[in-house]
């Protein structure tokens, strides 16, 4: 089910309109969400790379309405329980901190984050909205789920359709449910053709910044 709800943001270079769609809210539609749409969602998952294959993401799901979710739902910090409810599904993430011959996987937490990356998009494709949580109490969840020390509970994830009523937040929160508010930084802040440049040294850049597009183009097309 596709529900275009927002106007694409603006971007410097033309991205899949999926990436330009998406954002995170703390409302949802009234939609319940199935089991079958969740799988469907880690599927897309599970086809993510990671590091010599070692796929150390491991998630608790739960529906809203099931004992897993309320104890999901247990775990997050207070303020994430203030609006959360709102959310039809939640998800924990964790991955595995050792690898098999239990020394440290460096890149555990970077192949989660590709497996969300995952899970986003294809959520996104179906209309499908994801808000994610640092705010977890990583050691109640730990043991209240009985993962094994090898393991890290990193975040958890709200889930549902696009929708819902601003009014089902707490006062404070409503003026931010905005997703025309979303900004980024600007490409010249964060790659570097060469050394890393601070902000100080970026902002006396400025002047020698290629930013005419074309010029861009034409050196990716060369």
């Amino acid at each position: 089910m596709k529900k275009m709800i927002i106007k694409e943001k603006d971007t410097k270079f033309d991205i899949l309109p999926i990436l330009k769609e998406r954002y995170s809210p703390r409302i949802f539609a009234d939609t319940p969400m199935s089991e079958l749409e969740l799988r469907t969602l880690f599927e897309a998952g599970r086809w993510a790379p990671s590091s010599y294959n070692r796929q150390p993401w491991r998630i608790v799901w739960g529906i809203k309405g099931s004992e897993t979710y309320n104890r999901i739902l247990e775990c997050l910090s207070d303020f994430n329980k203030s609006w959360a409810t709102n959310a039809p599904a939640l998800l924990l993430n964790a991955f595995k901190k050792t690898t098999d011959e239990g020394e440290e996987n460096f890149h555990a937490l970077h192949d989660l984050g590709l497996f969300m990356g995952n899970v986003t998009a294809q959520a996104q494709h179906l209309g499908i909205a994801l808000h994610q949580m640092a705010g977890v109490n990583y050691e109640k969840a730990k043991v209240e789920f009985k993962f094994p020390e090898e393991f890290h509970i990193a975040t958890a994830v709200a889930v549902g359709y696009y929708g819902g009523n601003k009014k089902d937040l707490p006062e404070d929160l409503r003026d931010q449910e905005d997703p025309l508010n979303r900004t980024r930084m600007m490409q010249r802040e964060f790659t570097f053709n060469g050394d890393y440049m601070n902000e100080p040294a970026l902002e006396s850049s400025k002047n020698g910044l290629d930013t005419s597009k074309e010029q861009i183009m034409k050196k990716i097309n060369r």
